[in-house]
């Protein structure tokens, strides 16, 4: 008994109590903040999972990029099948005008679809962040697609992301760049088989996605690329990868790249990945309270 008591409070204040504190007692005042009621345009729209366990996250992502961005972007939210009665209620409650899917209607409306894609079938069954990949295709009712991980914290506004998702010139696939390349494909196979090249670094947490790049047709082909059944977290990273360099892709410029040192330094945004996941709560969550963010959303929602 002693020794799992011991073992709970050194995981708990293992970051320090900075962490514990803006993780465990002010990261929850989020969820006091009025709705988000304006998510209706179709210019782009925002797809994004979210489980039981990072829900409360995902409410300080999408606040601090509506509030920084000042989108009116609509909103579907898809939950991997964890997610309580609770947390949905709260999320919908969060934003009432956003398409929730609940696992269940998934499996309904995606899995038929996907009976053509052996492969791909098999794939959105094993893996729960296949969601994103075949799901938010499927349920995507705008031209493009901004997705958001529960991971990723706004601090101004991101507007060269902006600029990219509103342009009806701009037709690439464009993503932040990871600290390197997290795949379960060679480069050297794919341009062998295939006659392109993988785009390095390409992190899927954060990214604008044409709808035309997102086929199934092409999955499944990449799916039959030796080895790409890999590591479990690299898999549906690889296979954005790969439809966005088929298609046409850039990443988005340095100042919205994954990180794992330094600090903000005036960056619109952050993706604290599972290595920094500490300093979301120790440096982001703690940037946007000192600098007033949860007073501004109650005072804007009563100036609306």
């Amino acid at each position: 008994m002693l020794g799992r008591l011991l073992y709970a409070v050194r995981s708990k204040y293992r970051h320090g109590l900075r962490t514990a504190y803006y993780r465990d007692k002010v990261r929850t005042r989020i969820v006091n903040t009025p709705p988000v009621t304006n998510t209706v345009s179709k210019r782009c729209e925002i797809h994004t999972l979210t489980s039981a366990s990072d829900w409360l996250n995902l409410l300080w992502a999408l606040k601090s990029f509506y509030y920084h961005s000042g989108s009116d972007y609509s909103l579907c939210i898809h939950d991997d099948g964890t997610l309580t009665h609770a947390a949905a209620a709260t999320l919908c409650r969060h934003f009432p005008k956003a398409r929730f899917i609940t696992r269940s209607q998934a499996d309904r409306a995606v899995l038929p679809v996907l009976s053509q894609y052996q492969k791909s079938q098999e794939l959105r069954t094993s893996n729960t962040l296949a969601i994103k990949l075949f799901d938010f295709a499927h349920f995507l009712e705008a031209d493009r697609m901004l997705l958001i991980d529960s991971d990723i914290l706004f601090f101004s506004r991101p507007a060269e992301l902006i600029r990219r998702a509103e342009d009806s010139d701009y037709g690439l696939n464009t993503a932040n760049r990871d600290v390197d390349s997290a795949y379960t494909v060679k480069p050297a196979a794919v341009a062998e088989r295939f006659g392109f090249s993988l785009i390095p670094r390409f992190n899927s947490g954060l990214a604008v996605l044409q709808r035309a790049s997102l086929r199934m047709d092409w999955i499944e082909e990449f799916l039959h690329l030796p080895d790409i059944i890999g590591y479990f977290w690299r898999i549906e990273q690889t296979l954005f990868a790969l439809c966005s360099s088929r298609f046409g892709v850039e990443l988005l410029p340095p100042d919205y790249d994954v990180h794992l040192k330094g600090s903000l330094n005036g960056h619109p945004c952050r993706h604290y990945v599972g290595a920094i996941r500490h300093l979301m709560y120790a440096e982001g969550v703690r940037s946007l309270v000192r600098k007033g963010f949860l007073e501004d959303l109650d005072s804007s929602a009563c100036r609306n």
